[in-house]
C-alpha cells in the first residue's frame, strides 16, 4: 500500500473514524493492527522479520535496564545491534558486498548471490530500534514495558516505511496519551496531508517522466539536456520525500500525534551545512548523536574531526543505498563539509559584509548538491560519469532544441513544469507555519487547499488515463 494510493484513501479515513470511535486506552491495538496491515499490503512475509526485530529489541532493553553490571548491560546492547544492524546487511548489503569482493578478486559474477526481497522501511524502522536500545542503555530513557506500545513505535504507519526517524522520547509518550478530537489538530494534519500529495503527485511525478528520458539514456543526452535533468531531479527528490514526510506529517496529526519535521525549505540554504541541517532532518540529527559524536564529534581535534565528518558521510550514503553511486555521493557531501569546516571563517566574515556574497555561497551550495545528486540518480557509477562528461562538454550548436526534442519537452510542457516549481513557493511558506489557528490564515488555508485538491484531482485523471502511478523514490 502506498500513500498515493486509493487503498490508503479508502484505508486512512476508515483507521481515523474507528481512532477517535474507541476509548483511548485501546486506540493501540487498533493502530498496532492497521500498522501491520499496511505493511503486509507490500510483503505478508515480511512481517514477521519486522516483528522478530521489534521482539529482540524490546527484550533486550529490558534485560538492559534490569542488569545491575556495565559488561552485562554491555552484552545485551551488542545482541541487539547485532540482531538489529545484521537483519539490514543481510537482506540489504551481503549481495552488494559479495558482488564487490567478486570484482575486487577478479571474478565474474551475474544476478544476486542470494535471492531476498529487500523489506520496505527496513532501514528507517532499524535505525528506530536502535536508537531505542541506545537510549535506554545510557539511561537517557526507561525500557518500555507494554510490548504492544512499543511493537506500535517500531511499526506506526505514517512514517514506518519512510520515515521521519522518531526518537522514542518523542513518539512512545504520545502514543499513551488520550488525544480528544481537535478539529485543529484535523485542520492541520488534513493540510499537511493535501500538501503532500501536492507535491508528490502533481509536482514530483510532472518533472519525472523528462527526468527518467535522460538518465535512462545517458549516452543519447547533450550538455543542456543532463542540465535540465539534473536539475529537474532536485526538485523531484525534494518533493517526492518531502511530499512523503508531509503526508505522514499529516496522517499523524489527524491522529493528534506530531511527528518532527524532516525538511525546512533546504534549498535555499546559505551554506553546505544548513542544508544538512534543514534537508532529512531526522537522520542528519539521528547520525549526529548516534555516529558522529560517539566518533569522537570534534572533541578530538580538527584533522578527527574532519575524518568523523567524512566517515559519517560514507556511511550516510551506504544507507540510501547498496550501490557505489550513493557511497561516492555519499563521499561528494562528506568533502563539501570538510571544506566548508576549513573555510568557514573567511566565508562567515564575507557573509557578514554584504548579502550578495551570500547569494553567491548559496548559489554555489545549490550546484554542488546538484552535481552529487547526478551520482544519487544515476544507475551505475560509469553512467554517472557518462552524465558528467555531457554536462561539461556537450554544449554544441543547437543543443538547446536538441534538448528539448530528446526530452519532449514542448511549450504546454515548459509551462506545466514552470507553474509546478513555481508553486512550491508559496506553498512551503503555508507548510512553514507552526498553527493554523487565527482566521486570517484558516482562510487561506482552505483556499489553498481547495486548489491543491482541484490539482491532485486532475493529475489522478491523468495518471489514470496513463495508467502509470509513480512510487516514492527515496
Amino acid at each position: 500500500m502506498t500513500f498515493h494510493s486509493l487503498s490508503f484513501l479508502l484505508f486512512f479515513p476508515v483507521v481515523l473514524f474507528l481512532y477517535y470511535l474507541l476509548p483511548y486506552k485501546f486506540r493501540w491495538v487498533l493502530l498496532l493492527a492497521a500498522s501491520y496491515f499496511f505493511y503486509a499490503m507490500w510483503n505478508a512475509t515480511l512481517i514477521f522479520l519486522i516483528l522478530g526485530v521489534t521482539l529482540v529489541s524490546y527484550l533486550t532493553a529490558l534485560a538492559i535496564e534490569r542488569s545491575k553490571k556495565k559488561g552485562v548491560k554491555r552484552l545485551f546492547l551488542i545482541v541487539d545491534l547485532v540482531v538489529c544492524l545484521g537483519s539490514l546487511f543481510l537482506f540489504k548489503y551481503l549481495n552488494f558486498v559479495l558482488d564487490t569482493a567478486f570484482s575486487l578478486l577478479g571474478k565474474a559474477h551475474e544476478g544476486d548471490f542470494i535471492n531476498l526481497i529487500l523489506p520496505v522501511g527496513i532501514s528507517f524502522y532499524t535505525f528506530q530500534t536502535l536508537s531505542y536500545g541506545i537510549d535506554v542503555f545510557k539511561g537517557d530513557i526507561a525500557a518500555e514495558k507494554h510490548f504492544g506500545y512499543y511493537a506500535l513505535y517500531v511499526s506506526f504507519f505514517p512514517q514506518l516505511v519512510a520515515g521521519p526517524i522518531e526518537r522514542p522520547k518523542n513518539l512512545l509518550p504520545q502514543l499513551r496519551q488520550p488525544h480528544p478530537f481537535l478539529k485543529e489538530n484535523l485542520s492541520e494534519g488534513f493540510f499537511f496531508l493535501v500538501s503532500g500529495f501536492f507535491k508528490k503527485v502533481v509536482v514530483a511525478d510532472t518533472v519525472a517522466q523528462y527526468v527518467n528520458v535522460v538518465y535512462a539514456s545517458p549516452e543519447l543526452s547533450n550538455g543542456c539536456s543532463a542540465l535540465i535533468a539534473t536539475l529537474l531531479f532536485a526538485v523531484q527528490i525534494y518533493c517526492d520525500f518531502s511530499g512523503y514526510s508531509e503526508i505522514a506529517l499529516g496522517t499523524a496529526r489527524m491522529m493528534g500525534i506530531r511527528l518532527m519535521k524532516n525538511f525546512d525549505r533546504p534549498y535555499l540554504s546559505p551554506d553546505i551545512r544548513t542544508f544538512w541541517r534543514k534537508w532529512h532532518i531526522s537522520l542528519t540529527s539521528w547520525f549526529t548523536d548516534y555516529l558522529y559524536k560517539p566518533l569522537g564529534g570534534n572533541r578530538k581535534g580538527l584533522p578527527r574531526q574532519l575524518l568523523n565528518i567524512f566517515l559519517v558521510f560514507l556511511v550516510s550514503g551506504l544507507w540510501h543505498g547498496a550501490n557505489w553511486t550513493f557511497v561516492i555521493w555519499g563521499g561528494l557531501h562528506g568533502m563539501y563539509l570538510i571544506g566548508y569546516q576549513l573555510l568557514q571563517k573567511p566565508l562567515s566574515a564575507f557573509q557578514k559584509k554584504t548579502k550578495l556574497y551570500s547569494a553567491l555561497i548559496g548559489t554555489v551550495t545549490f550546484a554542488l548538491v546538484c552535481f552529487a545528486w547526478i551520482f544519487f540518480r544515476s544507475e551505475s557509477v560509469s553512467d554517472a560519469c557518462l552524465m558528467i562528461s555531457r554536462l561539461f562538454s556537450g554544449w554544441q550548436e543547437g543543443c538547446v532544441e536538441q534538448a528539448f526534442r530528446f526530452m519532449e519537452l514542448d511549450l504546454r510542457s515548459i509551462l506545466t513544469v514552470s507553474l509546478c516549481i513555481l508553486s512550491l513557493f508559496p506553498l512551503d511558506r503555508l507548510t512553514k507555519k507552526k498553527s493554523f489557528a487565527d482566521d486570517n490564515h484558516t482562510i487561506g488555508v482552505a483556499y489553498s487547499t481547495c486548489l491543491l485538491l482541484f490539482a491532485i484531482a486532475f493529475a489522478w485523471l491523468i495518471a489514470l488515463q496513463s495508467g502509470a502511478e509513480n512510487t516514492f523514490i527515496y
